[in-house]
């Protein structure tokens, strides 16, 4: 398999299938990767992974993926590593991976105590970019941009190869056509990653959501009673507020994100 995106390091396509849509619970049962590299070569890398609890009937009837799927199947803390390794230096993309995979991924890279850093990586989410030019789902921007049907849908190596194609073909029909960004300015679409970065990106601080920056740039909450609060405004008035979500349910890169803020705010002298 080939592709003709301009890249200037692999871009690497992902999916996952999982026990559930919580990210700080659910877990992840079997994940691909399509690397396209700057050449126009495209090496893959497909894993089965034991969730380590019982796989609920209504995700396997969506995915088709039963414990007896997975039982001989290493954890993902046996193949972190690897999986890190193969990602390293890429950017990252994917249907709907700015809000699902890449939280979910990263949680389960912290749960496994394997550093997987995100700060260098461009995200491109090819669902952004379909929704933005022609507002629906994969199977359906398969048929639109491929003129295929996806056959295998909801199975990570037919959604992921389906995926690459479908933004493989998106900037072929767009190249230097003008898209709308999210803040309202007019950005000319071009066969360049970081473009497609700035298109789709989204103004999380943390990658669930739970933390946002403001239009003024500050990080404010995006949930509960202080949604739209200034995060270090929150922590000054209810230090307590900090302790509860370090004991809640909340994912492992929320708390690291938030207790990075309030680290900040205590080396800038503020208490």
């Amino acid at each position: 398999m080939t592709h003709q995106l301009i890249l200037r390091k692999p871009l690497a396509f992902f999916d996952l299938e999982t026990t559930g849509i919580n990210i700080a619970k659910d877990r992840i049962i079997d994940i691909c990767v399509m690397k396209a590299l700057p050449g126009g070569e495209v090496v893959s890398k497909t894993q089965r992974v034991h969730p380590g609890m019982p796989i609920p009937l209504e995700s396997s009837l969506i995915h088709g993926i039963y414990d007896d799927d997975v039982k001989d199947a290493p954890p993902f803390k046996s193949v972190a590593r690897t999986l890190a390794q193969f990602l390293d230096g890429c950017d990252l993309a994917g249907f709907n991976c700015n809000r699902f995979d890449v939280p979910l991924l990263v949680e389960e890279f912290l749960r496994a105590n394997v550093d997987f850093d995100m700060k260098n990586r461009r995200l491109v989410d090819s669902q952004r970019i379909f929704h933005l030019m022609e507002p629906r789902n994969l199977s359906a921007a398969y048929r639109f941009y491929c003129n295929k049907e996806l056959i295998g849908a909801h199975g990570a190596e037919a959604d992921t190869i389906a995926t690459l194609e479908v933004l493989n073909a998106q900037v072929q029909r767009y190249m230097g056509m003008v898209a709308k960004a999210d803040n309202g300015q007019d950005v000319i679409f071009e066969n360049d990653v970081d473009m497609l970065h700035s298109l789709t990106a989204n103004t999380n601080v943390d990658l669930a959501g739970r933390i946002i920056l403001n239009d003024k740039g500050e990080e404010v909450f995006n949930f509960g009673k202080h949604k739209g609060f200034p995060v270090l405004e929150v922590l000054k008035k209810e230090p307590s507020f900090y302790d509860w979500i370090l004991k809640g349910e909340f994912p492992l890169d929320t708390k690291r994100r938030l207790t990075e803020i309030r680290l900040r705010m205590f080396s800038n002298g503020s208490r």
